[in-house]
């Protein structure tokens, strides 16, 4: 009886960060031979750290809570899940020109801006987000007028569009109510999986730590690394069967290539690909980030997230790290993210370092009275244009196929997290359940090949008899 043993093929994975790093330990274990392929020159992605000053961390601010089960998955697997550490955070409202904590039920109640009516339509609104099952029946809806209906207009006007435009700016126009679900389903993640609480992790060393043990994980399980690989184009040799994959480089040929970069690349490094699947590609729409990174000697407040519903900071949110992560992290200083979401075309990609240092100053010093500039001990920008795809109307039926109309290609990127919102762990999730439907093909074929041979064994066997 001939056993049941993939053959091991060639692949490629296109793109180095989480989803591709974890789509390529999954083939390597599945006992491909696999190469991992990244323009930069390094791993990580959105997810890798960067120096600042003498402080390595986040180049983005990221947070685990302790009800990510697929991304603790991979701790555990890295070795670091039992170092992580748990803490309780708060949140703060920055409206009407002060700063205000929504930390606890007591807090949200004595909420200053918002009337006891308008209270209790908010706090309904995440209730019956809660418990929506079918997140399917929201893609329908509008984000803007699902909130008007449960909310009302007052509390919608006061909170709800302020926190739209902050991460969604003018787009938040053509989102759907699924977007606003899956906010809620994250919030709602720890008490669904039976925890009392939701507490906020952090590893000591940060994802630099983790991606480190990241690439070493992947080397160990045969994994090729090419870091600093940037892939012109991926086409098919009709002669062959192979697929060609041009690099900086070179060209390199494989059997089956995964690509994890975002949909508006995927046209042009994908010539062969149906019209079709390219006009599907090419109407996802993205929303950017221009994220500033601040050290400073001492904190501006002790709220982990703060929310901004005035309109007259230019920064989309302040989120202070040194408020989760021990301080001595960043030898003794406060570590402060400054998001800008903004549409991927936006001026302000544009501008300089020093032009976004002094918008953002100015944004601080209003929000904060006792900051001065000279509390900057570090100073830093990070953009990058396509971070989150849109979630339009009906967007998870126009979404383009994992498998391309280019046999042994495939698609596997952050727009195709449909019921989540963009996070590791949803990454991370995305990488699991797309290689194992990508693997399951593979695996019907051989299963068909072994019936075959074994038909053919037991007729020879059979003839002999």
């Amino acid at each position: 009886m001939t056993e049941s043993v993939i053959k091991p093929q060639r692949w490629a994975v296109v793109g180095g960060g989480m989803l591709g790093m974890t789509t390529a330990l999954r083939l390597s274990q599945a006992g491909h031979h696999v190469t991992l392929f990244e323009s930069a020159d390094g791993f990580g992605g959105l997810a890798d750290a960067w120096q600042l000053g003498d402080v390595t961390w986040d180049r983005h601010y990221h947070v685990t809570l302790l009800s990510d089960s697929w991304f603790r998955t991979i701790l555990k697997e890295l070795g670091l899940d039992d170092d992580m550490q748990w803490v309780e955070t708060r949140t703060g409202f920055y409206t009407d020109g002060r700063l205000h904590s929504m930390s606890s039920s007591l807090e949200f109640l004595k909420f200053p801006p918002l009337s006891l009516w308008s209270k209790f339509r908010l706090g309904l609104t995440i209730f019956a987000g809660s418990r929506i099952k079918n997140w399917r029946a929201l893609e329908g809806m509008l984000v803007a007028d699902w909130l008007r209906k449960w909310s009302g207009t007052k509390t919608f006007e006061k909170m709800w569009l302020p926190l739209l435009r902050s991460k969604l700016g003018d787009n938040y126009t053509k989102t759907s109510a699924a977007f606003i679900w899956a906010t809620i389903a994250r919030l709602y993640a720890a008490r669904r999986t039976g925890l009392k609480k939701e507490l906020f992790g952090y590893l000591p060393g940060g994802y630099g730590r983790i991606l480190e043990n990241y690439t070493q994980k992947l080397a160990s399980a045969g994994v090729e690394l090419r870091p600093g690989h940037a892939v012109k184009s991926v086409t098919a040799d009709s002669m062959s069967k192979d697929i060609i994959v041009d690099v900086n480089d070179g060209q390199e040929r494989f059997d089956q290539v995964v690509l994890t970069v975002p949909s508006g690349l995927v046209p042009r490094m994908v010539p062969e690909l149906s019209d079709e699947q390219k006009a599907r590609h090419e109407q996802i729409e993205y929303q950017g980030i221009v994220c500033v990174s601040l050290l400073l000697k001492k904190p501006l407040a002790d709220f982990y997230v703060t929310n901004i519903t005035d309109g007259n900071a230019p920064f989309t949110g302040v989120i202070e790290m040194s408020t989760l992560v021990d301080p001595e992290e960043f030898n003794g200083h406060s570590l402060v993210y400054l998001p800008y979401y903004v549409p991927q075309d936006d001026d302000i990609f544009d501008r300089s370092d020093e032009e976004i240092r002094q918008m953002s100053l100015d944004g601080i010093s209003g929000m904060y009275p006792e900051f001065s500039p000279d509390d900057v001990v570090e100073f830093k920008v990070s953009r990058v244009r396509r971070v989150m795809a849109i979630s339009t109307l009906n967007y998870s039926t126009k979404l383009p196929p994992i498998q391309t109309s280019v046999p042994g290609v495939f698609v596997v990127n952050s727009a195709q997290i449909v019921n989540g919102t963009l996070n590791v762990n949803e990454t991370v999730k995305l990488a699991e359940t797309a290689t194992a439907e990508i693997l399951l093909p593979a695996s019907a074929a051989r299963q068909h090949e072994i019936h075959h041979e074994n038909q053919q064994e037991n007729q020879h066997a059979k003839t002999i008899c």
